[in-house]
């Protein structure tokens, strides 16, 4: 009997709660229980309402037509893809008129160049047919040059005639860029020159154009006929 009241006395007293005295409404809280726990507080109905307000109250939102795939955002993507399409078709534009333009300043001087070898070769193909007869021209005045102070007045008229006329016909081939090669006093070059005799003398240096014997004439770079002439050679 001693033990038992021994175990009576050291026991603890601990209170179960229900769970579903706490689910049931019906049940009334022990006041024991919210005097024992200082921490547990109950809404009033005006921070109750305050609370649902706050949570009710809807988010800041960016404007639709700001937001990601709202119009202007698509707009705006639209406008810098065209940008970009425009940027690069003006770059394929400029970059095909600088090649037209190589290709135009190229063909122009193709055609300029073609051109003047066609004035050059028909300027040369008529001044050689027509330097036969100013040879002839000159031939003529160069023989009756000797017998002029012995013949009339109407023949040295003649003469003059033919001088003139051999002096037009030089002004002609010379307007058309012809131009009689220079020849005496000139070293001998075989470019232009043509040597039908040597001569030994002391009086020029070996190689050194002495007579011409007929005129040579190029047009700008290109020879039509090679001058004749007598060249000196050492004794």
């Amino acid at each position: 009997m001693a033990r038992d009241s021994n175990n009576k006395q050291n026991r603890i007293p601990i209170r179960f709660v229900d769970a579903e005295v706490e689910s049931d409404p019906t049940v009334e809280p022990s006041p024991d229980m919210d005097s024992q726990d200082p921490d547990i507080t109950t809404n009033s109905a005006e921070e109750e309402v305050q609370l649902d307000s706050e949570l009710s109250k809807p988010e800041e939102t960016i404007p639709v037509e700001f937001a990601e795939g709202g119009p202007i955002t698509a707009e705006l993507v639209a406008t810098r893809a065209e940008l970009k399409r425009v940027q690069e078709e003006n770059a394929e534009f400029k970059d095909r008129f600088a090649r037209r333009q190589a290709d135009f300043e190229n063909y122009r001087k193709r055609v300029d160049r073609e051109r003047n070898d066609i004035y050059n070769r028909v300027v040369a193909d008529v001044a050689s047919k027509l330097l036969g007869v100013l040879d002839n021209l000159k031939r003529a005045l160069e023989s009756e040059a000797s017998v002029e102070a012995t013949e009339s007045d109407e023949f040295r008229h003649f003469l003059s005639g033919v001088d003139l006329i051999y002096k037009q016909l030089s002004g002609v081939l010379e307007a058309l860029g012809v131009k009689q090669i220079v020849a005496v006093g000139e070293p001998f070059n075989p470019h232009i020159h043509e040597a039908v005799v040597t001569e030994e003398t002391e009086e020029f240096e070996p190689d050194t154009i002495i007579q011409e014997i007929r005129a040579g004439y190029k047009l700008g770079d290109k020879l039509i006929r090679p001058a004749l002439v007598k060249v000196s050679k050492r004794g």
